[in-house]
């Protein structure tokens, strides 16, 4: 292990890169709940247990990957965001099964290892505007706490405002402390999340989780009904999951994932054409600026940047992350990316890739406790949708709001996500902004190539296939 991760090198010991590791994973065990809560949406194409499988499955080899071939002390794993727009945008917003959306990750997956390979990749990372990259991961973010207050039953359409607060009053109809119950727990589970963040506790939100999931089957006792047939629905059999995955995720891609003839028939040749290129272009943008900024701030924060203030082997970083999203593909799952909680146990003095490899050992133990995931309720995971929601706002101090050429495209990709349930969406209207204001500004000649024509392919998009 010293010789291959050169541990007196980088000033640290194998006990300490243990503990880091350890550390990371109980920052991000909460995405293998979260991301099969999300998934399970799709009811009748993939299950809870199946994506739980896939993963921890695919968060364990983008794990090793980036340890072995970048020696960082980072980890991977579905992205939060990414995973939404799977759902939500490209499954139940564009209409393609959860198989053809697999190919759309798939494709990033491949695109992304090409423009790696290739150096491309620095070119399209430049052809977006500063004013759009710095509003994104805040876009995904508020995007990820609405669907968290939405599945938490805070927030509800009441037919006239379209989004309303859920109602707490007992006394009208239809009301009851049944409904109440869960919305409560997801508040003050947040708020321990908080609490607990703010005091330093390592791995926070998952004790945010499994403290929510306390105080629901405890406030049960109260609602009469709630463990009828309780009993009868547990299985305590980790291989169910295995088989489920199996059946339902693994190698669904190659499978049923090319079936796009429904799709076609609808909309025409033309549309799917577009349909397919503009949503594999902001699968692969995403996964790009979550990964480059991700990867500069967890470095960042343990001191591990070049001289030159860059990150030490960012090429291999990034091909072990796009590696890892085709594997996912493969798996069945969403975009696997590098996470920022990668942080915790950077801050724990990790400095090398062998605290990677002790994060990839614990979500392999974690992938045969699925029965006990599983009893995870959706209002306690709902708390964590909000929590990383909120930390993503972070980038918007860093935009100059009182410039109109740039808060204006900023402020339109931030609230474009959340209002059109889509991120692609926002990162459109926010690129379409910036050059109209651009030209109309005499800045034209700024505007890169590349840029004119991502901005084209969004406006096609809009006018063929919408």
């Amino acid at each position: 292990m010293e010789q291959f991760f050169k541990l007196k090198e980088h000033g640290t010991t194998v006990r300490t890169e243990i503990m880091a590791g350890f550390t990371t994973f109980m920052a991000m065990a909460y995405i293998l709940m979260v991301n099969a809560g999300m998934f399970s949406a799709l009811e009748g194409q993939v299950t809870y247990n199946a994506i739980y499988i896939a993963t921890a499955i695919s968060a364990v080899i983008g794990t090793v990957l980036i340890g072995l071939l970048s020696n960082l002390p980072l980890a991977q794993a579905s992205g939060m965001g990414l995973n939404a727009y799977f759902v939500y945008t490209v499954c139940f917003g564009i209409g393609l099964t959860y198989a053809n959306a697999l190919v759309l990750v798939l494709t990033d997956g491949i695109i992304f290892i090409l423009l790696t390979v290739t150096g491309l990749r620095k070119k399209i990372f430049d052809a977006i505007p500063a004013a759009v990259r710095m509003a994104i991961p805040a876009g995904i973010g508020l995007f990820i706490a609405f669907l968290g207050l939405q599945n938490a039953g805070l927030i509800v359409d009441n037919g006239a405002t379209l989004v309303s607060l859920a109602s707490f009053n007992v006394y009208s109809g239809g009301v009851t402390w049944s409904t109440i119950m869960p919305m409560l727990v997801t508040f003050f589970a947040l708020l321990s999340i908080a609490a607990m963040s703010r005091r330093g506790v390592k791995g926070s939100v998952l004790f945010g989780i499994l403290g929510g999931a306390v105080a629901y089957y405890v406030l049960g006792l109260t609602v009469p009904g709630f463990y009828d047939g309780f009993a009868e629905s547990l299985s305590f059999n980790p291989f169910t999951a295995f088989g489920e995955f199996a059946e339902l995720s693994f190698g669904k891609v190659f499978t049923e994932g090319f079936q796009f003839a429904p799709y076609i028939e609808a909309h025409g040749m033309g549309g799917f054409l577009i349909m397919f290129i503009t949503t594999a272009l902001a699968f692969c943008m995403v996964d790009m600026f979550d990964t480059l900024g991700t990867l500069y701030g967890a470095c960042a924060r343990g001191g591990l940047l070049t001289k030159e203030g860059e990150v030490p082997q960012m090429d291999r970083a990034m091909l072990a992350d796009a590696i890892a999203t085709t594997t996912g593909a493969v798996c069945g799952t969403s975009t696997v990316t590098t996470f920022v909680e990668s942080s915790a146990g950077v801050g724990e003095g990790g400095r090398t890739g062998l605290a990677s490899m002790s994060t990839a050992v614990f979500f392999f133990i974690a992938m045969f406790l699925s029965p006990v995931a599983q009893l995870i309720p959706s209002c306690a995971t709902a708390a964590a949708l909000i929590y990383v929601g909120v930390l993503m706002m972070n980038c918007v101090r860093d935009i100059e709001w009182t410039a109109a050429d740039v808060a204006v495209p900023a402020f339109l990709t931030v609230a474009m996500m959340p209002f059109t349930y889509s991120i692609s969406f926002g990162i459109a209207f926010g690129l379409i902004a910036y050059a109209f204001i651009a030209v109309f500004t005499g800045k034209a000649r700024e505007i890169k190539p590349t840029t004119w024509v991502i901005v084209a392919l969004f406006a096609m998009t809009f006018f063929l296939t919408h």
